[in-house]
């Protein structure tokens, strides 16, 4: 891999490591555990990827709006808005199918809107402003917390996570 050539292919970078870790993590375990949910008010795995997915498209959606404000609507509305093709989805198979055709959908839009876009400032859900270069850290961020959920969904459900297998050569 090259040297990124901007921040924007860094960070760029940075959401592929991530998101291919995350599909990673839900490619290891078996289909079964799909409908795995630890306590009855946690997120099934299923519902973990496809929450992923959506705030995914959120991101990369409202980053790349001229207007862009995350204070604009609620998450709710926001995810009615930019989440459409994530609904029902609910199979190991497409899970992380959609895992990919939507990092790719949104790399795509980050990086048509450009650089310079990027460096403007956005109203972040806490109100304050921020560059949307930025921001997107807090996107990455959210991918990795929630990653280490399917983590521990794994070894709760006797299973060994895929960063492990991968540092251990198991």
């Amino acid at each position: 891999m090259s040297a990124p050539q901007s921040l924007l292919d860094e960070l760029l970078g940075a959401w592929a490591y991530t998101r291919a870790g995350v599909i990673a993590e839900v490619r290891n375990l078996p289909d079964k555990l799909t409908g795995f949910r630890p306590t009855p008010r946690s997120r099934t795995l299923a519902e973990l990827a496809l929450h992923i997915v959506e705030s995914g498209l959120m991101m990369s959606g409202e980053l790349t709006r001229a207007d862009g404000n995350f204070r604009r609507q609620s998450y709710a509305a926001f995810a009615k808005e930019y989440a459409a093709p994530a609904s029902g989805r609910k199979s190991k198979r497409d899970l992380v199918r959609l895992l990919k055709a939507t990092h790719a959908r949104g790399e795509k839009q980050i990086r048509s809107a450009g650089e310079v876009l990027m460096l403007q400032q956005i109203v972040q859900f806490n109100g304050e402003k921020a560059t949307r270069l930025s921001w997107m850290h807090h996107g990455i961020a959210h991918e990795e917390y929630h990653r280490g959920q399917i983590a521990l969904y794994a070894r709760l459900a006797g299973e060994v996570p895929a960063l492990t297998k991968l540092i251990t050569g198991e």
